[in-house]
């Protein structure tokens, strides 16, 4: 039988995945945790637990 070798795409991580890897974490500007964006990230930036508080808060603002 022969040896399928993996493709090299499947392997490598993509550029911009390992570029953002390396990049400091944001903190959150409510609690101060990492957020899940880099410190290039232009605008607000939350953690996750603060997003979801925040769409929850502003869900039923009506």
């Amino acid at each position: 039988m022969p040896d399928t070798p993996q493709s090299p795409a499947s392997a490598a991580p993509s550029a911009e995945r390992s570029r953002t890897a390396e990049e400091p974490r944001a903190a959150c500007v409510l609690c101060q945790e990492p957020s899940e964006y880099p410190e290039s990230h232009r605008g607000i930036t939350l953690c996750p637990r603060c997003a979801w508080l925040e769409g929850q808060r502003t869900a039923c603002s009506g």
